[in-house]
């Protein structure tokens, strides 16, 4: 399952909001430092999908906001 995510570091607080086209906005309060910010998402991914952390792999977008995981 791929799954398109739109990272918005720096925020208030840490959530999860779905759009109407069927990509996730996650809101993290990590700074997109050293890739710090991509494994806070990978963590809330694998708690809101209720999966491990090792079975989400980030396919594109390591350096961008927009980027696509696979699980």
């Amino acid at each position: 399952m791929k799954i398109n995510v739109r990272v918005i570091p720096r925020a208030k607080l840490n959530r999860i909001e779905i759009q109407s086209d069927g990509t996730l906005r996650i809101h993290t309060t990590t700074a997109p430092t050293d890739g710090k910010a991509t494994s806070d998402v990978i963590k809330m991914l694998a708690e809101h999908y209720n999966v491990p952390k090792t079975s989400i792999k980030l396919i594109r977008g390591a350096t961008s906001r927009d980027k696509v995981f696979e699980f």
